[in-house]
């Protein structure tokens, strides 16, 4: 029932402070010329996909449709420079911390920054933390971190794709380094690669990565099959590249078939979830429904309860529909909170059957 296991949500108003509008100068560089060329050669208007209205929207639906269990936390401690150089270069932190106040493009790929983008940044990336923290001390059955700006694009030396800061990296090298958690499962089920997580992580043999995304060539158009880790990590990075309409049936399949023996054979200590809701059918790709998020929710909590004590914490990742976003969210705080998991059938085929039954009688000589 809802409301039997408790869910820490966190979130801070500090996040929405990142917010990159395009129609203001930034300072001049190479790549502000290339994104003001990109920009121009559009023919619509182009606005910031990534903007404070996500979580404030997510916020708002979850304050006027609690979720019996859950919990809002705030006021977590922003990631140190310390706990963020265990994913990321000195030299490029430097970098992100000299563009404070400051508006600035980072990649090609339409990545930027605002005056208070790091504040978020950092403010994300600790929320990240705390949501780990209160997982692995007792504070709750699992955590939620409601965080922007997204991280697994991130990469060891770059931004990419709206993200500045790894956080579940982050969250997860904070856990082995000071938590005791010394293996770890993360999953990213995002439209999206999570092409940052990955290289991070590449040759590390105690962080196990699971990524179910859009196959390539859609961005950022890595995350091949064969893609497995290398060196000490080698088998240690699953990427399963889904077609654009694959949907709940397929999703439940990979979950089913390929995670949890996956996860049988690691034994994490601590399960991490980079949560996307792109892949929404009202969103980006991959054509899941709100029952789909549960399904898959219910696998990797059964694969938390089963390993390592129901430790468990999810970090938002993309989702650019407010309303499935929203909707998205809340569906998964239902499951964590210990609401009931739906079975899922191949879309369309429960809407036909019922048409079909409807109509039935008109077909036939029976009263």
């Amino acid at each position: 029932m809802i409301g039997d296991r408790s869910v820490n949500v966190f979130y801070d108003g500090i996040m929405l402070g990142h917010n990159p509008e395009v129609d203001l100068p930034f300072m001049p560089s190479r790549v502000e010329k290339r994104v003001r060329s990109i920009l121009q050669g559009l023919d619509f208007k182009w606005s910031y996909p990534e903007h404070p209205g996500r979580i404030s929207a997510i916020k708002e639906y979850l304050d006027e449709n609690p979720v019996a269990g859950t919990q809002f936390k705030s006021g977590a401690a922003a990631a140190t420079y310390d706990q963020l150089a265990r994913v990321h270069t000195t030299s490029y932190l430097d970098h992100i911390f000299s563009l404070d106040g400051k508006r600035a493009w980072l990649d090609k790929d339409t990545t930027a920054v605002s005056p208070d983008s790091i504040k978020a940044a950092t403010a994300a990336a600790g929320n990240a933390i705390a949501a780990v923290e209160s997982v692995v001390k007792g504070e709750c059955n699992s955590a939620f971190a409601l965080i922007r700006p997204p991280g697994h694009h991130a990469e060891p030396v770059r931004a990419r794709g709206f993200c500045l800061l790894n956080n579940v990296a982050i969250a997860a090298a904070h856990a082995q380094a000071k938590l005791g958690c010394e293996k770890i499962l993360i999953i990213d089920w995002d439209a999206h690669h999570g092409n940052g997580t990955q290289d991070i992580f590449w040759a590390d043999p105690d962080v196990l990565f699971f990524d179910t995304h859009c196959a390539a060539p859609f961005y950022p158009g890595s995350g091949h099959l064969e893609e497995i880790g290398d060196g000490l990590g080698e088998g240690y990075t699953i990427n399963v590249p889904l077609p654009e309409t694959a949907g709940d049936v397929a999703f439940e399949k990979v979950f089913r078939e390929i995670l949890m023996p996956a996860a049988d054979y690691f034994q994490p200590d601590l399960v991490l979830v980079s949560a996307g809701f792109d892949p929404h059918r009202n969103d980006m790709a991959l054509n899941l429904t709100y029952d789909g998020f549960k399904v898959i929710t219910g696998i990797v909590q059964a694969i938390a309860d089963k390993h390592c004590e129901g430790r468990l914490a999810l970090v938002l990742e993309g989702g650019y529909s407010l309303s499935s976003l929203s909707k998205g969210v809340h569906a998964v705080l239902e499951v964590l909170a210990g609401g009931e998991v739906p079975e899922v059938h191949e879309i369309g085929v429960p809407e036909a059957e019922e048409a079909a039954e409807f109509h039935r009688s008109a077909f036939s000589d029976e009263d």
